[in-house]
Parts: structure tokens; sequence; C-alpha cells
């Protein structure tokens, strides 16, 4: 039973997603973002959400889906469209910084 655990556990470790993103590379990129989700990341605006405090991975998924067009929006959309991978992992990483 311990090595189905541990061969679980490792599997798990294996697949889960690592991001490494630079906050401050990702503060630089988000002047468009505070439009909508305000300039620290929680927005005046109750149809927009706010962006601070979230969990990294969750942000970083959101954007690639909104590039992909797994998820869809006419505002969002466009704008994940401009990032690159490594602009979604330090967007995600400054958002999810910050209380």
């Amino acid at each position: 039973m311990k090595k189905l655990t541990l061969a679980l556990a490792a599997t798990v470790m294996m697949t889960s997603p690592v991001f490494a993103g630079d906050a401050a590379a990702g503060k630089a990129k988000t002047a468009m973002c505070a439009a909508c989700h305000g300039a620290a990341g929680i927005s005046a605006v109750p149809m927009y959400p706010n962006l601070a405090g979230q969990k990294e991975a969750y942000l970083a998924k959101q954007l690639r889906d909104f590039k992909a067009g797994n998820r869809k929006d006419p505002v969002m959309a466009p704008m994940a469209m401009t990032l690159s991978d490594e602009d979604v992992a330090n967007v995600a990483a400054y958002y999810s910084s910050l209380k």
C-alpha cells in the first residue's frame, strides 16, 4: 500500500504544472489589465473579477484558455493573445502575489 501511495504521489507531482513566473516582470505587463481589473488587481466594476491574490495556476490557466479559444470573451481573448507563454506565467505570478 505504501508503494502504491508513493507511486501515485510521484505521478501527481510529475504531471502538475510548474509555475515559476517572475512577478516583477509580470507587473510590467499589466498596464492594460488595470483598466478593467484595477491598478492593484481589485476591480471597481462588479462585472470584472478581482485578480489580486488569485491562485497563480488558476490565473495562468484562464489566460491560456483565452489564448487558445477554449474560453470566450470578446475583450479578454484579444488581450491574452498578445501575451507570450512567459508573459502568462509572469502576469499570473504578479497578481497572485498581491493581497
